[in-house]
């Protein structure tokens, strides 16, 4: 049987669209999270995609009924890493440009990552390693992220 297709004219390779477009960091504060968002920042750099920030503040019930005044005492934590993260690139100016933005969730961190990711249409999710001993028999957020399977997780030390 004869093909009866067209002659299409070979398409050309498109060098450095093919990468991700929105890459997102999870940032809670701790050192391995500050990893996280760095090295997803050279990611999103050196491609040109998007670095979305994400800061999960999480819900206490159990303070809240103590009267501590949670909502507050996370809402300052957002606002101190973003003023980090203004005054790195700010540092970096003119050497190293990065597009990126902040997002803040309320919930617990797997949710609330997933949640942006989904509505960022995210094409990689960058997480620092879980601090808590706990995390290794329940499960950390990696962990949670990657059996999801719907990006490609990179967990960094």
């Amino acid at each position: 049987m004869a093909d009866t297709t067209p002659d299409k004219a070979p398409q050309e390779f498109e060098r450095g669209t093919d990468g991700p477009k929105v890459i997102v960091a999870g940032l809670d504060g701790s050192q391995s999270s500050w990893r996280a968002v760095a090295y997803a920042a050279g990611l999103a750099r050196r491609q040109n995609a998007l670095l979305a920030v994400v800061y999960v503040q999480p819900v206490l019930p159990a303070s809240a009924a103590f009267g501590a005044p949670v909502a507050d005492t996370t809402g300052e934590v957002a606002e101190e890493l973003i003023g980090q993260m203004r005054e790195a690139t700010e540092r970096l100016r003119g050497v190293f440009e990065v597009r990126w933005e902040f997002h803040t969730h309320v919930g617990d961190p797997y949710s609330g990552l997933v949640a942006v990711a989904d509505r960022l249409k995210a094409d990689a999710v960058v997480v620092g390693v879980s601090e808590q001993a706990g995390h290794r028999i329940v499960g950390s957020v990696a962990i949670r992220l990657v059996k999801a399977g719907r990006w490609p997780v990179t967990v960094v030390p």
